[in-house]
């Protein structure tokens, strides 16, 4: 969550609103994630050209519900800003408008990292997914069971260190974390059901693009994984490392967004 102050640079929030009209004006299509995953995989055949896929990471409670974060005010949510974009241009602007939000699985793990980093106002609930999912806006999927964050409070599994996704390094801590995951964002969200990870920090252990997910990945029902690599996904990128550009890492501001686009293609 990047909220420190109320323009682009400072807040997502301000930055996705101005994204979703700049991406309009330089004709790009907006689509669901499954989209690109059902061409890559040959399940159907779309036209991806000029298409753009959005994901946010975490789940807070800001990715449905405005909210009035300290010291900066009333924030208008993922969600609702989805809504006002139709609301002032209309569904044929982007038609297949769509958000996917990548979410802890372990309630009480995020009531730790609520009361770590998030002011302790029951911010990182799962009582919105449902209706998240039904709006057609937004889609639910895996972002482990506790994102091996350092303000959980829970020991890790067998001695793993905290705030390190690397750590996740056997097929012991990789159930724990991806496999124990779906098990319980899909009690959630049925009868919808996950199909894709997205890897926390951005840390891509070797072992599970390598081992875990090429042999336990179809069993879990995984599509894909996720992780950054700031580059367009093609039909060569590897199933279990797909790469994404992140906002104020990857780019900071409406320009450097319009230069990534127009060398993506």
């Amino acid at each position: 969550m990047n909220i420190s102050g109320n323009d682009y640079a400072s807040n997502d929030h301000v930055a996705l609103a101005q994204d979703l009209r700049l991406l309009t004006r330089l004709g790009k299509r907006i689509v669901p994630l499954d989209w690109v995953i059902d061409t890559w995989n040959g399940t159907a055949v779309r036209d991806l050209e000029d298409c753009v896929v959005l994901t946010c990471d975490d789940g807070s409670d800001l990715d449905y519900f405005d909210l009035d974060f300290p010291n900066h005010g009333i924030q208008r949510s993922f969600y609702n800003v989805l809504v006002d974009f139709h609301a002032e241009y209309g569904r044929a602007a982007q038609p297949n408008l769509h958000l996917t939000c990548f979410v802890i699985a372990d309630r009480s793990s995020r009531q730790d990292i609520d009361q770590g980093c998030l002011f302790s106002k029951d911010w990182m609930r799962d009582i919105w997914w449902h209706s998240a999912i039904r709006s057609g806006l937004i889609g639910i999927e895996n972002h482990s069971f506790d994102h091996n964050h350092a303000a959980v409070k829970q020991p890790g599994l067998a001695g793993m260190a905290r705030g390190d996704f690397f750590a996740v390094d056997n097929f012991e801590r990789a159930e724990a974390q991806i496999a124990n995951a779906r098990v319980l964002i899909d009690q959630e969200i049925a009868p919808a059901k996950t199909r894709v990870f997205a890897y926390p920090f951005g840390h891509i252990p070797p072992y599970l693009i390598n081992d875990y997910l090429p042999n336990h990945g179809e069993r879990l029902g995984l599509a894909i994984a996720v992780g950054d690599g700031a580059q367009p996904v093609t039909m060569d990128s590897p199933r279990w490392n797909w790469p994404r550009y992140i906002c104020g890492w990857h780019w900071k501001n409406p320009d450097a967004l319009a230069q990534i686009l127009a060398q993506a293609g």
